[in-house]
């Protein structure tokens, strides 16, 4: 079991040239997950990426936004598999490349699993409660967020591994990306990750 997630710059160097003696190299089992090119560059506003290759990998993407004189804004996440069986595969890589998200704003929530049995979520919770009245000084203008997850995880790979696993973001990506960046990069089998972000503000008079 293994979760990585890097920043580098030419990490994925080309991939050498087969021999005729290689060949059973290439009917392995291969899984690749990868965001690449101009892919959201200059996106605004609330982003969600899920992005999965292999078996059995759960990915999720949730955001509760409330605004008013009282509010209250909550997010419960729960993933739950029993007794899975799949193949891991011989090599996993999970990458983000190019200009991925360069120059974008707002939310951005990833989710990119190589593998199998994988499960990531994502959650946000803001709340922005206006003063009802300016005399009042209890507690009924305030606002709340709750943000909670809960996972149960119980996948079987029979003891096998990838031989060669990547998960990695290039340099070029990701610049200039303004707000809340949430991402969960694995490349591997029976890896649980997860993100939550809960705001309150309350709005003057």
């Amino acid at each position: 079991m293994r979760i990585a997630t890097c920043l580098a710059l030419g990490l994925l160097a080309a991939a050498p040239v087969l021999a005729a003696d290689d060949y059973p190299a290439m009917l392995g089992y291969l899984t690749q997950s990868r965001v690449d090119g101009n892919a959201f560059t200059g996106a605004s506003g609330a982003i969600a990426i899920n992005v999965a290759a292999g078996d059995l990998n759960q990915q999720a993407n949730l955001r509760a936004i409330a605004v008013g004189t009282h509010a209250i804004a909550d997010v419960d996440v729960r993933q739950s598999r029993r007794r899975d069986f799949a193949t891991s595969p011989d090599t996993a890589t999970a990458v983000i490349a190019g200009n991925t998200l360069a120059g974008a704003s707002g939310i951005a929530s990833i989710n990119q699993a190589s593998g199998a049995g994988n499960a990531s979520f994502n959650a946000v919770s803001l709340a922005l409660a206006q003063q009802g009245i300016r005399e009042s000084d209890d507690d009924s203008s305030l606002s709340a967020a709750f943000a909670s997850a809960g996972q149960q995880h119980g996948f079987e790979h029979g003891g096998a591994t990838s031989n060669r696993r990547v998960a990695s973001v290039e340099s070029t990506a990701l610049q200039g990306f303004e707000g809340v960046l949430q991402l969960n990069q694995v490349a591997g089998s029976g890896n649980d990750t997860g993100n939550t972000l809960a705001m309150s503000i309350q709005a003057g008079p």
